[in-house]
């Protein structure tokens, strides 16, 4: 497990630091798949490639994609756009005890480990039409983190290593904890050959898109909003421990971003 960052919210640069992070990623968006609008005009522009360790990886195109033992459901129809996941969003979790809130990096720009690209984005999420396995995390923290998601629970899709990292939308853990098969693949990007199938290191959830912002919450804002006593976000893990790729947020930060998301424009949101 690589160091842990410095838990200063300070940076110099706008772009984060390497992550230690998720694997292998299908390239296009499978036929009949719908995918959103680009999130802004510089989503087409790449930024210098940073190897990072652990946020989510694209898996390549032609590799078998890992399926867990329960079964997968479909996951809508297409985007659309409007205010409608105010109920999504705020519907009660499934299962008992109360609802938890998380926070997930992946890299949205292209990145090859092993030759393999492993970008995955928001717009690549909304255009899947099956649950997602959320794979390749090689963190202990962040693997935890994982296996303490419920279904139903909600996270922050937030884009990291890239030139405007930031918060860029929403989803939904619709299955819980399984072997992650990926750390079993030789070919795959975060093989872990420490990792064996009757004794399992790491561990997937399956993720569903809920929504996407009108507008980034950038990494810019979340610091400035998390930068001393009483700021909203001054205790926010993410903050205090910025390699960390699976996060815990708290209702109260939820409810503070999700403001501030809908304030910035209509969310683009899965139909129902």
């Amino acid at each position: 497990m690589a160091p842990k960052r410095k838990s200063s919210a300070l940076e110099e640069s706008s772009a984060e630091q390497p992550t230690l992070r998720r694997s292998s990623r299908a390239r296009g968006a499978a036929n009949g798949d719908k995918a959103l609008a680009p999130l802004s005009a510089q989503d087409g522009k790449k930024s210098p490639k940073v190897v990072a360790k652990d946020t989510k990886r694209r898996r390549p195109t032609g590799q078998d994609k890992p399926i867990s033992a329960a079964s997968k459901v479909d996951s809508g129809s297409p985007a659309t756009t409007g205010n409608t996941s105010e109920s999504t969003e705020d519907a009660a979790a499934t299962g008992d005890g109360a609802r938890q809130y998380w926070l997930m990096k992946a890299e949205p720009e292209p990145r090859f480990e092993r030759g393999i690209d492993v970008s995955f984005s928001i717009d690549d999420l909304a255009a899947k039409s099956e649950p997602e396995p959320w794979d390749g995390i090689r963190n202990y923290v962040a693997r935890n983190n994982l296996r303490s998601m419920k279904k139903g629970d909600l996270a922050f899709f937030y884009h990291s290593n890239c030139k405007e990292p930031g918060i860029v939308g929403t989803m939904e853990v619709v299955q819980e904890h399984s072997p992650d098969l990926s750390a079993h693949d030789s070919k795959a990007p975060y093989y872990d050959a420490s990792s064996k199938p009757d004794n399992p290191k790491w561990s997937v959830v399956h993720v569903k898109f809920r929504s996407k912002f009108a507008a980034p919450i950038t990494l810019k804002e979340l610091r400035e909003m998390g930068s001393g006593p009483g700021k909203p976000l001054q205790n926010m893990q993410m903050l205090k421990q910025s390699r960390l790729s699976v996060s815990k947020v708290s209702e109260a930060e939820w409810e503070h971003l999700m403001g501030i998301a809908k304030d910035n424009g209509p969310l683009q949101t899965a139909g129902v």
